[in-house]
């Protein structure tokens, strides 16, 4: 009892205080009872304020959908726990194996490549680019990937970017398995953030970080800088900036879209017949990612690679951005939504949420006086 004494005084003292944001005294007594749907009458904040609870399309996108259980009785229990056994007993070691002798390959073959042929950039950058391509094809072997690619594989040409829709990670590993692309990735820590400057590096990969106001100047020479070389790897763009959950796509950021070149759409769509795809940073490590997908059954995807697209006259880089985000949603099955992917990292402004504070306050003032 006294826990829960506690923590509703703790829950009291974040609350805002309405006489805090009205005159001293300007409170009269009400006449008549104040019922639910006077509040709302004058309140367009509680109609806003319920609305948002009732559909929080922003939410949503960010969120795991956990598929519905299916061992509820005593017939399919023993089949469930079956599974697991073969899942984590037999078929997780083999996976672990298989990713093993993956780097163990890969490793053998790059460090004397890397170091050996510095003097032929050309050919070192060919048989680098094969050997990506190499160790990503292990990565999606480890989780028994399932991907079926539609339209014409990419080529390496100037003056085009590529861009995609962005559930997890590991979109650029079913992509580069294919095409050995230049990524713009976010920089992270531990292991991945050491494969970044090292290994990816040597594909043309691009990092930033979103903190930085200083990094996206960078980033954006670099990138005009990419697109004009011919014999660079293809350039690969997430313009959402962030990982959504395969149902939604946010919007666009129009960096892409404003270098002057080809822009090339790539529809992704995972099927969570097996496993859900979609990556929350926030709740868990990239580790623990890959570590849910190799105790998977499989993991099944869909890739097309779309029209290519160019501005129209008179088109701005965000309609420009809009036009192919509306492709890409179209192709994959996904709902848009007219969010900025980048408030999943920031909180609302306490100005913004004061001034609401205000509003709700004197709309209740003019009610009470009306009564």
């Amino acid at each position: 009892m006294n826990k829960l004494k506690t923590s509703s005084s703790e829950l009291d003292l974040d609350r805002p205080n309405l006489e805090d944001y009205l005159p001293t005294g300007s409170i009269p007594e009400p006449h008549g009872k104040l019922r639910l749907r006077d509040l709302i009458d004058i309140s367009p904040t509680l109609t806003e304020a319920a609305g948002a609870i009732v559909d929080d399309s922003f939410t949503r996108c960010f969120k795991s959908n956990p598929p519905e259980p299916w061992n509820w009785n005593i017939y399919l229990f023993p089949l469930w726990c079956l599974g697991v056994v073969v899942r984590y007993g037999i078929l997780f070691p083999i996976r672990v194996i298989v990713l093993t002798i993956g780097w163990i390959v890969f490793l053998s073959c790059y460090i004397p490549v890397h170091f050996l042929l510095k003097g032929h950039d050309k050919f070192r950058k060919k048989l680098e680019r094969c050997l990506v391509e190499l160790i990503c094809s292990f990565f999606v072997a480890s989780w028994t990937g399932v991907v079926k690619y539609h339209g014409p594989r990419p080529s390496i040409r100037p003056k085009q970017v590529f861009v995609a829709n962005h559930t997890s990670m590991i979109d650029f590993i079913v992509l580069e398995q294919m095409t050995a692309f230049a990524v713009i990735m976010q920089k992270h820590p531990g292991w991945v953030g050491l494969l970044q400057s090292t290994i990816l590096e040597g594909v043309g990969c691009i990092w930033f970080n979103r903190s930085e106001a200083k990094d996206r100047e960078i980033v954006a020479r670099k990138l005009r800088q990419h697109v004009e070389g011919a014999d660079n790897n293809p350039l690969l763009i997430f313009p959402e900036g962030t990982c959504v959950n395969n149902h939604y796509t946010v919007m666009f950021k129009k960096g892409a879209f404003e270098l002057g070149c080809t822009v090339c759409p790539v529809a992704i769509k995972y099927n969570k017949i097996f496993v859900d795809a979609f990556w929350n940073s926030r709740k868990q490590s990239f580790t623990t990612h890959l570590l849910q997908l190799m105790t998977s059954w499989a993991v099944v995807c869909d890739v097309w690679y779309l029209e290519p697209q160019n501005i129209r006259p008179g088109e701005t880089p965000i309609e420009f951005a809009e036009r192919v985000r509306d492709i890409i949603s179209a192709r994959a099955g996904l709902k848009k939504v007219p969010w900025d992917g980048y408030l999943k990292y920031s909180r609302p402004s306490p100005k913004h949420r004061e001034r609401k504070q205000q509003s709700f306050a004197e709309s209740v003032l003019r009610r009470l006086e009306e009564k």
